[in-house]
């Protein structure tokens, strides 16, 4: 039974009932239970990635650009067949860079999900993410499309910013026990390596 808007439910919450989390489990051949933690793992991961890269303005274009083309895809994103990896790989490669292999490694390790593991959903996740944020960004098919009917004005760094970072606030300050410092720890570094 699907919680309705009665319960305040989290963008964390949110975002997560956008993955097809038993699909996704039978294709990589997991348990539903460990996809659920590795996935809970990831989020925060991916959208910490994204806001480390909106943190400068050149950073902040390309990821609205990246946005743009993943606009009302949401719908689409139904199953582990819809989903393009490859996109999902350029994703992750674009918002993680070098460091991956340290993300993958620093994300493993909790309720049995491997490197193995995360290196797997990435891909699949990536693409959901991205269009469920396109979405919040840009008004989406969703009912706050009232907030956001202008397009991004000409400083988009400071609302995909501010987008991804209360989203992060949310997600770490919530669901995802422990993740936020290693999170912290994880992005800065990333961020350090960038500049």
């Amino acid at each position: 039974a699907e919680k309705k808007a009665g319960s305040m439910s989290s963008p964390f919450d949110d975002l997560l009932q956008q993955i097809p989390i038993g699909d996704i489990a039978k294709q990589v051949g997991i348990d539903p239970s460990v996809a659920e933690s590795a996935i809970a793992q990831i989020l925060p991961t991916l959208v910490g990635g994204l806001a480390a890269n909106a943190q400068d303005s050149k950073g902040a274009d390309s990821l609205t650009k990246a946005l743009a083309s993943h606009q009302n895809k949401l719908d689409k994103l139904k199953s582990v067949k819809d989903i393009d990896t490859d996109d999902g790989d350029k994703i992750v490669s674009h918002v993680f860079g070098s460091k991956k292999n340290e993300v993958v490694k620093a994300v493993a390790g909790t309720k049995g999900v491997t490197q193995d593991i995360i290196a797997k959903l990435l891909p699949i996740i990536a693409p959901i993410v991205l269009a469920w944020i396109a979405n919040q960004f840009f008004g989406g098919d969703k009912k706050t499309s009232t907030t956001k009917s202008s397009a991004p004005s000409q400083d988009t760094s400071g609302g995909i910013g501010d987008l991804l970072g209360g989203l992060l606030g949310g997600m770490t300050g919530g669901s995802s026990s422990g993740s936020g410092d290693l999170l912290g720890g994880l992005l800065g570094g990333l961020l350090g390596g960038k500049n």
